[in-house]
């Protein structure tokens, strides 16, 4: 039975992604929202109950995947395709108007690629290559759900938001290092990128349901700098 634990809380996790798909085919953003942060919740938990009752399986692995799929590809898909069919569309698109809305499912698919290299690469053990699924979902549910009324303005289009699916999809798969709060020591040397992103991330609470769209983006920026500043001690160390 205690093989089993970590598997039925995995397949929790799935169920709490296939109710927000529901919920955000109905336009209900926040159920959609809350379930997908129940299932990132549940996410978390199968692999620390996992590794604290010593049990592991080649099945628990692909059906964390799967569960992943669908909370955090196919659930932010299905948001985006309702909000697409809310955004203000150009009138040189209206000929396409009712395909672009099935354009979010892109962003299931490029999930599905991220995982799948996530199960494959020894690099990221670390470290992310490319933003986490669960950072994506809860990117796009956060802005929706705190931004509408800007999203379905006059000020935004479909086209805006098309283009800026198309970004989130290429960070998925990205060949960049992105920042993992994994913490072996708590010294500040070692950890120091950490801690500062987590006081960064204290302000961004006061953009309301906006506060996880606010806090993803630091996490992205932060990540790029360390990489760009990394990149550049690393040419310093090698040219003395």
């Amino acid at each position: 039975m205690n093989r089993q634990i970590p598997n039925i809380i995995t397949c929790c996790n799935l169920i709490s992604g296939c109710i927000a798909t529901g919920a955000a085919f109905y336009g209900q953003y926040q159920w959609a929202v809350l379930m997908i942060l129940i299932g990132a919740t549940f996410d978390f938990f199968d692999g620390l109950t996992a590794r604290f009752l010593g049990v592991s399986s080649p099945i628990g692995k692909e059906l964390d995947s799967l569960a992943d799929v669908v909370t955090f590809g196919v659930a932010p898909s299905s948001i985006l395709f309702y909000l697409f069919h809310e955004v203000h569309c150009p009138e040189m698109l209206m000929p396409c108007s009712k395909f672009l809305p099935y354009t979010a499912f892109l962003m299931a698919a490029f999930s599905a690629v991220r995982l799948a290299k996530f199960n494959l690469d020894t690099r990221q053990s670390t470290q992310f290559i490319g933003l986490p699924t669960p950072a994506n979902a809860l990117f796009w549910g956060s802005l929706v759900l705190g931004q509408h009324a800007f999203l379905t303005s006059l000020r935004f289009n479909a086209v805006f938001l098309f283009l800026f699916m198309l970004l989130f999809c290429f960070l998925l798969v990205a060949e960049i290092p992105m920042l993992a709060l994994k913490f072996k020591t708590f010294s500040w040397r070692d950890n120091k990128v950490k801690y500062i992103f987590l006081l960064g991330a204290l302000p961004c609470f006061l953009f309301g349901y906006s506060s996880f769209a606010a806090i993803i983006l630091w996490y992205i920026l932060l990540s790029l700098l360390s990489n760009k500043l990394a990149d550049k001690e690393g040419v310093a160390a090698s040219s003395l």
